[in-house]
């Protein structure tokens, strides 16, 4: 059985990372898909390792249906390259740094997020963290339409294996 596996990546892995992590598994979660796609976000910095995500991602995200208390936020590392299949960056300046990381190889697994998206495809997911909730129910309504555009091309992978 085929089994695909996606990682979002932004700053600290706090805010936008972790939210789009948390749509995407309650939206494999309702397709029935457990076990088919696996989920995981991580930070360009290593400025918050072993934190939960910020407070008010988590509380937006939950008003909306998601669970992100059991998320902690960790750093891009080495072999996430060769074990993710796809690594969504959630701006153009994460996707440089993955890019500068990245093998050759394996350059061919990274995009931005909303490349998915139907409605903003090829644009930035913006940093909520300094700013107010609007932001942050900004970041929900993005991540919501690419995940579902991912979810849709994800089936569409599963399908073809």
């Amino acid at each position: 059985m085929k089994k695909l596996s996606v990682l979002f990546v932004c700053t600290g892995n706090i805010c936008r990372s972790p939210t789009a992590d948390g749509v995407l598994r309650q939206l494999i979660h309702s397709a029935q898909l457990d076990g088919k796609v696996a989920v995981d976000s991580a930070g360009t910095l290593d400025y918050h390792i072993g934190e939960p995500p910020d407070c008010r991602a988590m509380q937006h995200a939950k008003h909306r249906g998601y669970d992100l208390s059991t998320l902690r936020a960790r750093a891009v590392d080495p072999q996430d390259f060769q074990r993710h299949d796809l690594i969504l960056a959630m701006d153009r300046s994460h996707l440089a740094i993955l890019e500068q990381r990245c093998p050759p190889e394996y350059k061919h697994k990274l995009h931005l997020c909303l490349d998915f998206s139907e409605r903003a495809r090829g644009q930035e997911v913006p940093d909520p963290y300094y700013g107010g909730d609007e932001g942050f129910e900004r970041v929900l309504d993005l991540i919501e339409d690419a995940c579902r555009g991912l979810l849709a091309h994800m089936q569409g992978q599963l399908a073809v294996a």
